[in-house]
């Protein structure tokens, strides 16, 4: 006999599911991918994909966000135009991303992201102190690790943080689709850092502003770059229970 809706799901039998199974896979096999393979992810997955995301939840159900997605010379171009604009930094430093990046991480912030940049640069073999290799993997973000596509996400300037803050939503349901869909993805922030190259390649209208980018495709499993996953806090290191 099928368990009723409001049983507690732990006490079904050994071969039932719990109705949250298939999101928990998801969750906890998703990992940022930094190595594709060439194979372009058929049409017809995409559109999926982007199905899924639109249902997404927004303030006043704005839905702000548009997309704007490459494949093919339309790839090869963004990833030539980000790659120069990359390098002419390494001479000229700066950038003026369309909303300000963190002005520091500190505490267990700090920590975190210092863990998950040893664990990539361990990966991958680079050595703490070798700038120069470190220069290496950075510039793979602006090669966009090799993926045959990539979104661009962006919302409407006079939506403000509010409109970027209902993007965050859209991408995270973008990354879950995409893994529910066998697809491997990464959100990256550094596409964000030169605006004005997404808006010349992708002909971004002056009113959009650049929240993140998506690049996707299928993982290379082999690469070491792929071979590390990130820990996530506990729950109440998150979370505070107020009862009274």
């Amino acid at each position: 006999m099928a368990a009723h809706p409001t049983q507690d799901p732990q006490a079904r039998d050994d071969n039932d599911t719990r109705p949250d199974a298939a999101l928990e896979s998801w969750l906890r096999t998703r990992h940022s991918c930094r190595a594709f393979l060439p194979a372009p992810v058929p049409r017809p997955t995409i559109e999926r994909i982007l199905t899924l995301a639109q249902r997404t939840a927004s303030w006043c159900n704005c839905q702000p966000w548009q997309v704007a997605i490459t494949e093919g010379a339309g790839t090869e171009r963004l990833r030539a135009a980000l790659q120069a604009r990359a390098e002419q930094a390494a001479v000229t430093p700066g950038f003026t991303p369309d909303f300000p990046f963190p002005r520091e991480y500190r505490d267990e912030y700090l920590a975190r992201r210092r863990e998950s940049g040893f664990q990539l640069y361990g990966a991958v073999g680079v050595a703490r102190g070798d700038r120069e290799a470190y220069r290496r993997q950075e510039m793979r973000n602006f090669q966009l690790f090799d993926a045959p596509h990539v979104a661009i996400i962006t919302t409407d300037e006079a939506l403000g943080e509010y409109g970027a803050m209902d993007c965050g939503g859209y991408v995270a349901n973008f990354l879950l689709a995409a893994q529910a869909n066998g697809v491997a993805t990464v959100a990256q922030a550094s596409l964000a850092m030169y605006p004005e190259v997404l808006r010349d390649v992708l002909g971004i209208g002056a009113g959009r502003r650049v929240v993140c980018g998506i690049s996707f495709g299928y993982a290379d499993a082999a690469h070491p770059a792929n071979s590390y996953r990130t820990n996530r806090a506990d729950l109440p290191e998150s979370v505070a229970w107020v009862t009274a």
